[in-house]
């Protein structure tokens, strides 16, 4: 169990290093950006974040999800095996 805790750690301090990477955008969105921004509309820089985010997250989620089912399945099973 710690090697897990500490594998966990060990990727949220990497995540939390490489920040401004997850926040950067493509060539094409950014000019995108750029161009309203500079039309005084900054709503959908913000709504790109929060996509690219969202798309970035949800398959570690997903995997954290079925690993604690999995996790918890295991441990069920060794207890009645007992």
């Amino acid at each position: 169990m710690k090697f897990a805790i500490r594998s966990f750690s060990l990727i949220l301090v990497f995540m939390a290093a490489y920040l401004p990477d997850v926040l950067a955008q493509c060539a094409m969105c950014r000019a995108t950006i750029e161009n309203n921004v500079s039309n005084g509309d900054t709503t959908v820089g913000a709504g790109l974040n929060m996509g690219i985010l969202y798309l970035f997250a949800a398959p570690y989620l997903l995997a954290m999800v079925i690993g604690y089912f999995w996790y918890k399945n295991a441990k069920m099973k060794k207890k009645i095996s007992y």
